[in-house]
C-alpha cells in the first residue's frame, strides 16, 4: 500500500511546505501529496487554495510571482524535487489545468515520471493528458454519487487507460475494490485519518491511503504488514 502524506506532515508542521514534506519522508511515508497551481510567471507551485492569506494580506496565486510566494513558504514543484529528491511516490491534485503539462515535464526532467500520480475530478483533463503522458499515472478523484453506475464508470476509466479511482474512505467497500481491480484500476482512499479507517482500508485491499497523521498511518500499515507476514 502507498502511504501518501496529505499535504506533507501537516499534523506537525505547516502544510504544503518543504519542511512538512521532508518530515513526512523522515516518518516513513512512501508518498507525498500536494495541490498544484501555476504562478503568474508560469511556475508550478504547491498550495491548496487559489487565494492565500497571511495576516492581513491576501495573495492570489495565479497573479503572484513564484519568488514572492516562496517568501510565504509556498514552494515550487521544482524546489520539492531539487531539495528532497525523487525516491517517493508523488500525488498531485491539479487545481489549475494549466499545471498538468508542466508537472509532467518537471517529473520527466528529474527522472520521476513513473512515480507521479496526477489526480483530477475531470475525466476530460485526464483523457487529454494520457496521450502526451503515457509514463505518468492518472487518478480520477470524485465522490461516488457523482460518477453514476460504478461498473460502467470503472469500464470507462479502464478504456481511457486511467490508472486509479480515488474515493473518500467511507465510500469504499471490499466488493467495490474488487470491482475496480477487475478493470485493472487501483483503489485510492482519501481522508483515512483514524486507526479504524486505515485498518478498514487494509482489510478491503485498497492500494493507497491519504492521511494527515503520518506517524499513525505508517505505524498502522507497518503493524498490518507484520501481522500478515507472521500469519
Amino acid at each position: 500500500m502507498i502511504t501518501f502524506a496529505h499535504r506533507g506532515a501537516r499534523s506537525e508542521l505547516p502544510e504544503n511546505t518543504l519542511p512538512a514534506f521532508r518530515r513526512a519522508l523522515e516518518l516513513g511515508a512512501s508518498g507525498l501529496e500536494s495541490d498544484a497551481w501555476v504562478s503568474s510567471d508560469g511556475e508550478v507551485v504547491l498550495v491548496h487554495d487559489e487565494v492565500v492569506r497571511r495576516g492581513l494580506r491576501r495573495w492570489r496565486v495565479a497573479r503572484a510571482l513564484a519568488a514572492d510566494l516562496a517568501t510565504i513558504d509556498i514552494p515550487r514543484l521544482l524546489d520539492l524535487y531539487e531539495e528532497l529528491g525523487t525516491d517517493f511516490e508523488l500525488s498531485l491534485d491539479v487545481k489549475d489545468p494549466r499545471a498538468a503539462s508542466p508537472i509532467v515535464e518537471l517529473a520527466r526532467s528529474h527522472g520521476a515520471a513513473e512515480r507521479l500520480w496526477i489526480c483530477s475530478p475531470s475525466v476530460r483533463l485526464l483523457r487529454g493528458l494520457r496521450p502526451e503522458a503515457p509514463d505518468v499515472k492518472l487518478v480520477h478523484s470524485r465522490s461516488r454519487h457523482e460518477i453514476g453506475p460504478l461498473e460502467r464508470h470503472a469500464a470507462g476509466l479502464s478504456s481511457l487507460r486511467i490508472d486509479a479511482m480515488n474515493l473518500h474512505h467511507s465510500e469504499w467497500s471490499a466488493g467495490l475494490v474488487v470491482l475496480f481491480h477487475r478493470f485493472s484500476l487501483r483503489a485510492f482512499a482519501w481522508d483515512a485519518q483514524e486507526t479504524r479507517h486505515l485498518r478498514a482500508m487494509l482489510r478491503y485491499g485498497v492500494d493507497a491511503v491519504y492521511c494527515d497523521d503520518v506517524a499513525r498511518m505508517v505505524a498502522v500499515v507497518s503493524e498490518w504488514g507484520a501481522t500478515a507476514d507472521s500469519a
